[in-house]
């Protein structure tokens, strides 16, 4: 666990470098007032965003107790200006944009010509406390999933063979799979064959993604000819399609992106970003052997 939590470090530390050089290079001398505004902190950016990753890796289900019983008392050494709990929850909302800008840079896999695609309900309360909720009041959405109603968001993925993630997108829980918008954000530097379920079903979608070099594989109705047409290999795939709900599995069970304890949206972020974060650093990841 030592050398995970160095080398989740040093990968961090590496980008806040490189990412405060590229700022210091654009950013206008009369913009450098706005580092001031934010708040001093004896802990660095980079160590705020280990402590964030390694949680989700660690096998704790609350931040809490991790942060006091675990880090506090085994991990002091490493982060010797430790602050208190309390006041490194105000600080995990500055580590959201680098968290996303590392993801986007550093966490995403490369597209192989053979790419899954799907999305996953992330539930912020039970549907019976709806009323009640006020964290993500005109937020979250009511949504309705294969496996029932549910209220918060969704995450789209689009992975590889390898179990890698290619791109990722968060909207309401009423957003329709095949969003325009979704489905461009979901689609880039994406080529080759998109295996996707009876959600993403569409013959417009389909054209729309051919002209773009895509082809759309998904389940067909039984009253369809069109699966015939189909590959043999295109048929086995389509059976591999379960890998991406392997990623989903592990991106809540393992990873703990969705808990219903969130206080502020700032903070849910932070913890999905996180969460993804921890994935790309998982040396084994579900994939296809072939």
């Amino acid at each position: 666990m030592d050398e995970f939590i160095i080398s989740i470090f040093c990968e961090l530390d590496n980008f806040c470098k490189e990412l405060n050089t590229y700022l210091e290079h654009f950013m206008l001398p009369g913009d450098k007032k706005i580092l001031r505004l934010q708040p001093s902190r004896s802990l660095s950016l980079s160590e705020i965003m280990t402590i964030c990753v390694s949680f989700h890796l660690s096998g704790y289900r609350n931040f809490k107790g991790y942060y006091t019983n675990f880090i506090a008392k085994t991990y002091h050494t490493f982060f010797p200006k430790l602050v208190s709990y309390n006041r490194f929850v105000e600080l995990m909302p500055y580590v959201a944009i680098p968290l996303t800008l590392f993801m986007q840079m550093k966490g995403i896999g490369s597209c192989t010509g053979i790419t899954f695609m799907d999305s996953t309900t992330l539930d912020v309360c039970d549907t019976h406390r709806i009323s009640q909720h006020k964290v993500f009041q005109g937020i979250a959405q009511r949504g309705k999933s294969s496996t029932g109603w549910f209220y918060g968001f969704k995450l789209h993925l689009t992975i590889n063979e390898c179990g890698e993630i290619l791109n990722f997108c968060l909207t309401p829980g009423n957003v329709d799979d095949r969003n325009p918008k979704v489905i461009q954000q979901l689609t880039k530097n994406v080529y080759g064959k998109l295996f996707a379920d009876k959600g993403y079903l569409s013959q417009t979608l389909m054209e729309e993604l051919f002209e773009k070099d895509i082809f759309l594989i998904t389940k067909q109705r039984k009253n369809s000819k069109q699966h015939k047409l189909l590959q043999f290999c295109d048929h086995i795939l389509l059976r591999k399609r379960a890998i991406i709900e392997r990623v989903n599995d592990f991106l809540k069970n393992v990873c703990q992106i969705e808990h219903s304890r969130h206080r502020s949206g700032c903070n849910f972020i932070t913890n999905l970003v996180s969460g993804l974060v921890a994935y790309s650093f998982l040396p084994k990841k579900p994939s296809i052997q072939f």
